[in-house]
């Protein structure tokens, strides 16, 4: 089946984390001004589509995910006029602008949660999930997501709400059809005022099992919730609800984050024929590497080893094609950085492996992402005091694992930290070698990494052969390539313990892909007989029938 052409599926798509990305008012926190005046930069490096991570009013306790009101801005990003400036400024430039929307929960100091909790008799009550607790325990042993209970008892109603991540983020109970109500209408207020799409956070979690059973246990004293609180029963039923209502009258990009999705359930939210959403995110491939300990769940460290994430991209790349679009990361603001992660951020191996990691992603078929910074090369930061992290998730997890239960030293678990902690992605974007890396002129609200002296913006916007300009030229070739974008898959050296190769397919061209893993020369002899263009390779002169370390290859010919 032949992919319908869209223009988000021909898009690269840049994703901005707020606070900590430019500030424009010196006070140490990112915000909409600072945004605005780096609009050119983004204009340069080629990308068509910002994402922005929450931008609205909220208390913070989850860094914006904790929504107070969804038609305003968070005080200390600015105000919607500032809002309005900067959407006007990236459209004059020919850049979109995505919101994140989160309507799985919203803050407790939402006015709608205020009225819910006030009496069980309110209007409001049954705008979010409320429960008898069990023998005085919660209805379910359900852990969440940022540890604990996912259940919080309210004294003043004498019952318990269900907060699948933070206790300050009540889930909202979508099967009232008031809630899908009122946030359909607040979704076309936005859609109305400009924007070009919407990212939704954790919209696989929107219809819960009604049985609300007990999860198997994953420490002795919770249960896991996810398999009853994703993919539920009726999220497909609301989301084909959202699509006819809003999403089907404008013409806006939309993906959705899906904890939990298998292939299967990507072709019902993805589907080809446009019913839900343009594309999702899956998290297959980078919950591959080793942990600590299986009471830590995510925390440990550890190279993700090449063939297991090479199944998962194959099988997604190939389950996919002609049933549904897929979308292309490797780093977000809930993840380390890419190079750290799946390359090698040491100083000798770090701009060519970041470099490799970008070419075997831009290359296959679905739409990219790019995390700011990433096209920098930034590193993760090294963790040695819990004070560094902002984090509530490595917060929480440091009470838990080191303070209450002792299962593991501070030391280890701030090695974890390092390696995967959410605030690697978080510390500020390093624009220049002078003070706090010129994102501000005040104390950030989190550490910079130190190495923002080598690793800027500054130095690499005028040097041809920086990450920055690999990135560059990577967006280009997807922009004046079609095979890059609707080509066929086929996978290549499917054993190999070093190399990630595949080949792309169409109207008589292939391209051929090969990228090294390995730190030391690797046999590979995949572009010996080809006559055609390299397209793009992160070294200056190769090897007959060699890669060299993280060396990265495309080249397009004729079949």
């Amino acid at each position: 089946m032949a992919d319908t052409r869209k223009w988000w599926k021909e898009a690269v798509v840049y994703q901005i984390y707020p606070r900590s990305f430019a500030d424009g008012n010196g006070d140490g926190i990112g915000d909409l001004i600072g945004i605005t005046e780096h609009l050119p930069y983004l204009a340069d490096l080629g990308v068509d589509v910002i994402w922005l991570s929450p931008i609205y009013k909220s208390p913070n306790d989850d860094n914006g995910y904790d929504i107070s009101d969804y038609r305003d801005i968070m005080t200390e990003f600015g105000t919607m006029d500032d809002f309005d400036r900067m959407l006007e400024r990236a459209h004059s430039l020919g850049l979109k602008i995505v919101m994140d929307l989160v309507v799985n929960h919203t803050s407790d100091e939402h006015p709608w949660f205020i009225e819910s909790r006030s009496s069980r008799e309110n209007p409001y009550r049954d705008f979010y999930i409320w429960k008898d607790g069990k023998d005085g325990m919660p209805p379910t042993n359900w852990q969440s997501v940022f540890s604990g209970s996912a259940w919080e008892y309210d004294e003043g109603t004498g019952q318990y709400y269900l907060h699948c991540f933070t206790k300050k983020q009540p889930d909202l109970n979508w099967d009232n059809e008031k809630v899908r109500d009122s946030v359909f209408d607040m979704m076309t207020w936005w859609c109305e005022k400009g924007i070009d799409g919407f990212r939704m956070d954790v919209i696989s979690m929107i219809s819960k099992d009604p049985a609300y059973p007990e999860g198997p246990a994953t420490d002795g004293i919770y249960g896991d919730l996810i398999p009853y609180v994703a993919n539920g029963p009726r999220v497909h039923e609301y989301l084909k609800e959202m699509n006819r209502r809003v999403l089907s009258k404008y013409d806006i990009m939309t993906v959705g984050e899906t904890a939990g999705v298998t292939i299967d359930e990507a072709k019902k939210y993805a589907n080809n024929e446009g019913t839900e959403l343009g594309m999702v995110f899956h998290f297959e491939h980078v919950d591959t590497g080793a942990t600590t300990t299986p009471i830590l769940g995510k925390w440990g460290y550890g190279r993700p080893d090449l063939k297991k994430f090479r199944a998962i991209m194959n099988k997604w790349q190939l389950e996919l094609e002609g049933a549904a679009w897929g979308s292309l990361y490797l780093d977000n603001h809930d993840q380390p950085r890419m190079v750290s992660r799946f390359g090698n951020d040491c100083e000798k191996y770090r701009e060519v492996s970041a470099k490799m990691l970008a070419t075997m992603l831009h290359m296959m078929k679905g739409t990219p992402y790019v995390y700011q910074g990433e096209e920098l090369g930034m590193t993760n930061f090294t963790f040695t005091s819990v004070s560094d992290c902002r984090d509530v998730e490595e917060i929480n997890a440091y009470r838990q694992y080191v303070e209450e239960n002792k299962v593991i030293s501070a030391e280890e678990l701030l090695k974890c930290f390092s390696a995967m902690g959410r605030d690697n992605a978080r510390t500020p974007m390093q624009w220049d070698d002078s003070g706090n890396a010129g994102f501000s002129a005040a104390k950030p609200w989190i550490p910079v990494n130190p190495n923002y002296k080598e690793i800027n913006a500054k130095a690499e916007v005028s040097d041809p052969y920086s990450v920055f300009s690999y990135y560059k030229k990577l967006i280009r070739l997807r922009h004046g390539n079609d095979i890059i974008v609707y080509g066929t898959f086929e996978p290549l050296l499917t054993d190999s313990g070093d190399i990630y190769a595949y080949r792309r397919h169409l109207d008589g061209m292939t391209l051929t892909v090969a990228c090294s893993w390995a730190d030391h020369d690797c046999p590979c002899d995949l572009f010996e007989s080809l006559s055609g263009d390299e397209l793009i390779s992160n070294y200056g002169t190769h090897k007959p029938g060699i890669l060299q370390p993280y060396e990265a290859r495309a080249v397009l010919s004729p079949d």
